[in-house]
């Protein structure tokens, strides 16, 4: 193993559920068959459960797309164990206290589950459409800095106040403070401002899988890069990727998925967020969870 894969803890694996309905899906929401008959089955294979956070699809407009805040509380309401994550709140969507107060509302409710996906936006015409100013990248990210400071004031403090460039609150309180206040997960992967960003801010780091090894090599090197400068330990960041690739329908299907995910592991990811599309049984959800999982969590110990 490279530094990279000795800075951090053990390997985790997540389970993205589409809020999408399309011609593959009858145009129903995949989420919601999946709560009704998939997850309740195979959740307990997996650490964490990801709702996308859009407002509308890719193919067609009209293609039905989940709400992510009231979607993700459905889930926490239906699913126990799995900590629930969007993949991840365009912080331009909601104002930066509601987003906090409501982060809280939904960790109280979860028991603890819940952590905060964020990162600065990158659909320029879902912004527009819906009435949202779109800045540069420079500032989005400013923005979701001083987003993340709010967020942690108001889980933290009971008459919290702030004055940034951007954003201020004068004592927006959140009660009930969570007892844990939530991870943050940055989503990001522009490596001139947004992986540093995540290097400052981040409990969780999570960059798209672009079938690339050494870009991702190369992302994960600027994160520790920067961790280093700032003097902060590595071990509190948990370095994910998300992959979108179906679930294995074989032992050789499997043994190429597990053999593609350590490579990943090799070069620093710990937490896998994993988009497995719709699957139409749950055979392939145990079999990857024997195949896959146990055997690469085994390889780690």
């Amino acid at each position: 193993m490279n530094d990279a894969a000795d800075a951090s803890s053990a390997l985790r694996f997540g389970w993205l559920s589409p809020c999408i309905g399309n011609r593959w899906s009858d145009h129903r929401p995949i989420v919601a068959d999946q709560v009704e008959w998939l997850l309740p089955e195979v959740i307990g294979h997996f650490d964490s459960l990801w709702i996308a956070d859009h407002f509308y699809g890719f193919d067609a407009k009209t293609d039905p797309f989940l709400e992510a805040w009231t979607t993700i509380t459905w889930c926490a309401a239906r699913l126990d164990g799995a900590q629930l994550c969007h993949h991840v709140l365009g912080h331009g969507y909601r104002p930066p206290a509601l987003t906090a107060k409501m982060a809280a509302t939904l960790q109280y409710l979860s028991g603890n589950r819940f952590i905060l996906g964020i990162g600065a936006g990158w659909r320029g015409g879902e912004y527009g459409a819906y009435g949202y100013e779109f800045p540069s990248p420079k500032v989005r990210f400013a923005q979701l800095e001083e987003v993340i400071t709010i967020c942690r004031l108001m889980w933290t403090t009971d008459d919290p106040s702030f004055e940034g460039e951007h954003y201020r609150i004068d004592g927006a309180a959140a009660p009930p403070l969570p007892e844990i206040p939530p991870q943050v997960c940055v989503g990001a992967s522009g490596e001139q401002i947004g992986l540093k960003v995540a290097a400052r801010h981040a409990d969780i780091w999570n960059t798209p899988w672009r079938r690339d090894l050494e870009s991702l090599r190369r992302k994960c090197g600027i994160v520790l890069d920067e961790l280093e400068r700032l003097g902060r330990d590595p071990s509190g960041l948990e370095m994910s990727t998300t992959v979108e690739r179906a679930l294995p329908t074989t032992d050789s299907e499997s043994a190429s998925y597990a053999e593609f995910l350590a490579s990943l592991i090799e070069v620093g990811i710990r937490h896998f967020v994993l988009d497995f599309g719709n699957p139409d049984s749950a055979e392939p959800a145990h079999r990857f969870a024997e195949q896959v999982i146990v055997p690469l969590r085994a390889s780690m110990s």
